[in-house]
């Protein structure tokens, strides 16, 4: 598994974490900034699993 997929995993996380504590505060700030890092957590793992995908067709 990629290193990729794995960080990617941990952004959506702590994303998500990040959304809600937002929602239940009432802070738009975080709330936006948590979307933005779930959104980046899964470009980067999807990146990951191209990887992933690429490295398995080589083998």
């Amino acid at each position: 598994m990629d290193k990729d997929r794995i960080e990617g995993t941990k952004k959506q996380v702590v994303g998500s974490v990040k959304e809600a504590l937002g929602k239940v505060t009432g802070n738009e700030r975080v709330e936006a900034e948590g979307k933005a890092e779930k959104i980046e957590g899964k470009v980067q793992d999807k990146a990951g699993e191209a990887k992933d995908k690429l490295r398995d067709a080589l083998k």
